[in-house]
């Protein structure tokens, strides 16, 4: 495999590309976890509501299985813009794959932002749309405390929350 980028300079694209922070991680120690998917079923009103969420993203035991097909990863903190993180992972996304990682896969957080009311049936913006990585079974909180990063849970409504996103890179 030809590389163009490392994954530290994928990392300032990221941050160039509006990620506040980046870090590689190794893709073990992504924490993957079968009680998150059941907290979006059980707690969040967009359940089943896009394809980016379960029950159409991938499972846990599936997502177990793609990430030990990876070593690398790249752990992205964002500001409050939930969006932005949407269209920075699949910019970013595009970047790697462009860069030589052909197997580049990224992961949102929280379900996408692209249409007022999804479209079942079919993609509407598959070059931008991520599925969660909460609806994968990702303990988004695990991981990024693993790498360093300060998460905590919002409490009140005026506390601004942390929003992640991942590239598998290699």
């Amino acid at each position: 495999m030809t590389l163009s980028k490392n994954l530290k300079e994928l990392c300032e694209t990221a941050v160039k590309l509006g990620a506040a922070e980046a870090k590689v991680i190794k893709a073990s120690d992504v924490m993957v976890r079968d009680w998150v998917r059941l907290k979006c079923q059980y707690g969040c009103d967009g359940y089943g509501k896009r394809l980016t969420c379960p029950p159409y993203s991938p499972a846990p035991e599936q997502m177990r299985r793609i990430l030990s097909g990876y070593s690398s990863a790249i752990l992205l903190r964002f500001e409050p813009s939930w969006e932005n993180v949407h269209r920075v992972v699949a910019r970013l996304e595009r970047e790697a794959f462009l860069s030589g990682y052909y197997s580049a896969l990224g992961l949102a957080s929280g379900p996408c932002p692209f249409c007022t009311k999804c479209n079942l049936k079919s993609w509407s913006h598959p070059e931008r749309a991520r599925p969660s990585m909460e609806a994968c079974g990702i303990d988004v909180y695990a991981t990024a405390r693993g790498a360093g990063f300060t998460i905590e849970v919002v409490k009140r409504r005026k506390e601004k929350p942390k929003y992640f996103g991942l590239l598998l890179a290699v």
